[in-house]
């Protein structure tokens, strides 16, 4: 995208190299504080009424509110593990693909989508929806399967699975989400945009360029004469190259073409 480029000159210092690294490493850090005090995610959730008071960290602290959503016990640790060992996975490979200063801007985009889907909901209720910030690991995820889709996870160490089937069944989840609460759509409309924008529209077109392309030369083979098909054919004998190597062939005055043997005087 030649916009990104120019953004890139102008803007590279705002490039945040492993910024997914970071993030997944402050999950950790939240989920270990919850330890010790469990009200710690609600300190930290996103709340308009407290951010306007003061409590100004919760602009970005909502995005690591739901460390400890699913408790604090083994299996929890063991999610914990594995969200941070794909968080950083995808990180690499997201850099690797668009390169720092992309991945970093997708990231600020996803952000700021989720920042104002919050912030529209609690003008519509005083009820937060809670872990809205695992939407953010959610999209880049989408990203890397998107990119990367072949690429095979051991779950849990023991079933292997592809990229694009986890993606498959948390798109799933997310339809069921807006299907129970509609006002969900909001969150996975600016949540998601980053991905839509980055891996989701281009990879609809790369395919699209893709299934043109083989759809071209579907055609193209059907026109393209047989290698079996003769080009010379006799109009007495029917002998063409193919049945007899050595034979020539001519065409005489009235148009048709005839073997070395039957061409009329």
């Amino acid at each position: 995208m030649e916009f990104l480029d120019k953004w890139e000159r102008k803007l590279g210092w705002m490039a945040f190299p492993g910024l997914l690294r970071y993030c997944a490493i402050f999950q950790v850090v939240v989920y270990l504080l919850q330890i010790v005090n469990p009200q710690i995610g609600y300190m930290l959730d996103f709340d308009r009424s407290k951010i306007l008071s003061g409590e100004v960290w919760r602009v970005v602290t909502f995005l690591f509110s739901a460390s400890g959503s699913m408790g604090l016990g083994g299996f929890s640790l063991l999610v914990i593990y594995f969200t941070v060992i794909i968080a950083f996975m995808v990180s690499d490979g997201l850099e690797e693909a668009w390169g720092t200063f992309r991945t970093s801007l997708f990231c600020y985009v996803g952000f700021a989508g989720l920042l104002l889907a919050n912030y529209l909901y609690s003008l519509i209720t005083p009820y937060a929806i809670p872990a809205t910030g695992l939407i953010f690991y959610g999209s880049a995820f989408f990203a890397f399967a998107t990119l990367f889709p072949r690429v095979e996870l051991m779950l849990f160490l023991i079933i292997p699975v592809q990229v694009r089937w986890l993606a498959l069944f948390q798109a799933v989840l997310l339809v069921v989400s807006v299907f129970q609460s509609p006002l969900f759509i909001g969150f996975v409309i600016l949540g998601y945009g980053n991905y839509l924008l980055w891996a989701g529209i281009p990879g609809l077109r790369g395919q699209a360029r893709v299934v043109s392309s083989i759809k071209r030369k579907r055609n193209f083979d059907k026109a393209k004469p047989s290698s079996e098909s003769a080009f010379h054919c006799c109009a007495t004998c029917k002998k063409t190259e193919l049945s007899d190597p050595e034979l020539e062939f001519r065409m005489a005055e009235d148009g048709n073409e005839y073997c070395a043997d039957h061409i009329p005087e």
